[in-house]
């Protein structure tokens, strides 16, 4: 009985390692290509895009393209929106939503040219 635990013990820790490599291979992986998808121009086009359209008014699509100067002023207007009544909300809710909209329907090489090469960050 003895040497059978032993043996299950043996089993148990090969199997637990052979786990951990699967882990790691996979997690290593997993790295790889994400920063694939976040390095490349089109997916930051449709992630700006969809952020814009959903959290248009937060102005987290300007932090993805790296306008950070427009993402704290949208934010603000976002966030002031509780004081006025949801009058500034809405106004950086639509620019959102514009944007996003713009983002969208532009060619990927005209994304590319316009909002990451050309740096035009309004619009």
């Amino acid at each position: 009985m003895s040497e059978e635990n032993n043996n299950l013990g043996d089993d148990l820790k090969k199997g637990a390692e052979e786990a951990a490599e699967t882990v790691k291979e996979t997690a290593k992986e997993f790295a790889e290509d994400a920063k694939e998808v976040f390095s490349s121009s089109e997916n930051k086009k449709m992630l700006a895009g969809i952020l814009g359209i959903v959290l248009g008014s937060l102005g987290i699509h300007k932090f993805v393209l790296g306008y950070t100067k427009e993402g704290v002023i949208m934010l603000i207007l976002g966030l002031l929106g509780i004081f006025t009544c949801g009058i500034t909300s809405s106004i950086s809710w639509i620019v959102g939503i514009i944007e996003g909209i713009m983002y969208l329907t532009k060619s990927d090489e005209e994304f590319y040219q316009t909002y990451q090469a050309g740096k035009k960050p309004w619009f």
